[in-house]
């Protein structure tokens, strides 16, 4: 029985149980929900007259070409001027986007019928627009970063295309007509609609990168097809995106201008949120958060976020290609002091990679979280003994860290913690700008590097593939066999929901007997919000808010 996803209010009401569906293997017909979610306000309130908002985004974006960035600063603007197949309403359930509706026969072949729908240029959106970018994101020509996101869903040729041994026009990506486009998988893929609200897999115009090339990304050259479009960009201080008229549900569109900073440092935001020049910030300054909370009240949101913060080894070289010093640094990070006393947001400790809440996880404990500290110090030293470390040959290594007062924070912490324990770990701290940052670690430049990672979509593999060999984010570059192999099996034809999170659950004990990595916390997500911003939701575990479901009331 084809399985066909389509519009109805009902299932628009209950988003969330049919964002459950779409992560089962049924026979069942389904259906998707639709429409764009906008902003609820009170019924006796007033829109104010200047439609305008300022929203700290934390960091200069390295560029605005969904094909050439990893980062959260980048999607958060990115996602206000481009929508793909599929979006995320105000909680962060997925529903149609450029896509009206969908359907499949076995989670393999998939058929996504494009809306009527313009870009900001008066172009049609295509199903060919979706063709040409997926394969643009595939092509080594493009470099990017999520070269391999289509690979790890088992996108026919994607992986090949990748390494170079077919041609980008052989992928598994076909636009049938003007409207039809139909993506064909090796492996039944059953939640295989919600990866597909990730920024990588945002269409782009084909017309202005052939007449701007790496320069369609400047103002007045972006092509949008999403509610907003690039208005103004002054490096390293704000970005200015305006109302697009030619988006699809610009009706339903009520703020006209979004004005998103590039300010690092969450103390100089809250000052600067205080002194009314900023509407949504970043973050919130752990040493500030019980004040903040105690003078501001519910202008401080806090909620689950699905992501995870660690400190990457780059397995490539000496001393972290022993997985001897790994264990023994992992063993000597001081979680709960991180947690407890120095971020205090309610952030969880981390002893797998996933966050715990993550859709259809098996969670995985490891052995040594029923350690006493001293017994975890006791078998560091024994390990880094093993590996000829001592007071006469101390271990030295850099850590590096992009600008944030609270990475700075948590580095010295980590430094700390080695050396006054263990006694013979030297650590230099390498602060470096976000973009530069991002740089030095894709090419390995690195010995240990802070990491984080926040879910593409709301499913485990969002965060395991990393740790394939050949994932195209695996910055670290460990590489197991026998974890890509159970990466591979999740995909199998005849995986349940229930054997496919066992998978996980043992794909996390193969990175912990590896100490592929130090897991450190799992985030929450807290930040400081105008009263009069309305529509602001802290439903959505992923964070991927969208401007356009907001208003600005009357203050």
């Amino acid at each position: 029985m084809k399985k066909r996803f389509v519009p109805s209010a009902l299932i628009a009401a209950l988003a969330l149980v049919a964002c459950s569906e779409q992560n089962q293997t049924a026979t069942a017909e389904k259906t998707a929900p639709v429409g764009e979610s906008a902003a609820a306000i009170p019924a006796d309130a007033k829109l104010a007259a200047n439609q305008t908002i300022t929203i700290n985004n934390g960091a200069e974006p390295e560029s605005l070409d969904p094909h050439k960035v990893s980062g959260v600063p980048e999607s958060n603007l990115i996602r206000q001027m481009l929508i793909g197949l599929t979006t995320t309403d105000n909680d962060g359930n997925t529903i149609p986007g450029m896509a009206s509706e969908w359907s499949t026969d076995d989670n393999k072949v998939w058929t996504f019928k494009i809306r009527d729908a313009k870009w900001s240029n008066g172009d049609p959106v295509t199903a060919q627009d979706f063709e040409y970018s997926f394969k643009r994101l595939t092509d080594p020509a493009t470099a990017s970063p999520y070269a391999t996101y289509l690979a790890d869903f088992g996108v026919i040729n994607a992986q090949d295309i990748v390494d170079g041994k077919t041609n980008p026009d052989q992928l598994g990506v076909k636009a049938l007509d003007d409207k039809t486009l139909q993506i064909t998988l090796a492996e039944p893929v059953p939640y295989f609609p919600d990866v597909l609200i990730h920024t990588s897999v945002k269409p782009v115009n084909k017309k202005a990168i052939d007449t701007h090339g790496d320069k369609w990304t400047s103002p007045g050259n972006f092509v949008a097809n999403g509610p907003y479009n690039l208005k103004d960009w002054q490096i390293n201080e704000r970005i200015v995106l305006e109302r697009n008229p030619s988006y699809y549900d610009d009706a339903n569109t009520t703020i006209n201008e979004v004005v998103m900073l590039a300010v690092p440092e969450s103390t100089t935001e809250t000052s600067r949120y205080k002194a009314g020049e900023i509407d949504v910030t970043n973050s919130i300054p752990s040493d500030q958060f019980q004040q903040l909370k105690a003078e501001l009240g519910d202008q401080v949101k806090v909620a689950p976020k699905l992501c995870t913060y660690y400190y990457e080894f780059n397995h490539t070289k000496a001393p972290f290609n022993d997985e001897r010093v790994r264990h023994a640094l992992s063993l000597a990070m001081d979680r709960d002091i991180i947690v407890d006393q120095i971020l205090g947001q309610g952030q969880e400790v981390a002893y797998q990679f996933t966050p715990t809440s993550t859709q259809g996880m098996k969670n995985y404990t490891p052995e040594w979280k029923s350690w006493d500290k001293a017994k975890r110090i006791e078998e560091a030293k024994k390990l880094l003994s093993e590996a000829g470390y001592s007071e006469s040959n101390p271990l030295n290594f850099e850590l590096l860290y992009n600008t944030s007062e609270d990475h700075k924070k948590l580095a010295v912490a980590a430094a700390s913690f080695w050396k006054d324990s263990l006694g013979f770990v030297n650590v230099n701290l390498n602060n470096q700008e976000w973009k530069t940052y991002l740089d030095t670690r894709r090419k390995q430049e690195h010995q240990m590097s802070r990491g984080g990672w926040c879910a593409d979509y709301n499913e485990a593999s969002t965060f395991l593939n990393t740790f394939k060999s050949d994932n195209s984010s695996n910055y670290g570059k460990y590489s197991n066999p026998e974890f890509d192999k159970l990466m591979l099996s999740t995909l199998g034809a005849d995986v349940t929901p229930e054997s496919r999170g066992e998978i996980y659950r043992q794909a996390e004990e193969v990175l912990d007997k590896d100490a592929a990595t130090i897991f450190v916390y799992h985030y929450v997500s807290a930040g400081l919000v105008k009263p009069y911003v309305a529509g602001y939701s802290s439903k959505d575990p992923q964070s991927t808010y969208q401007v356009k479901n907001w208003k600005i009331l009357e203050h």
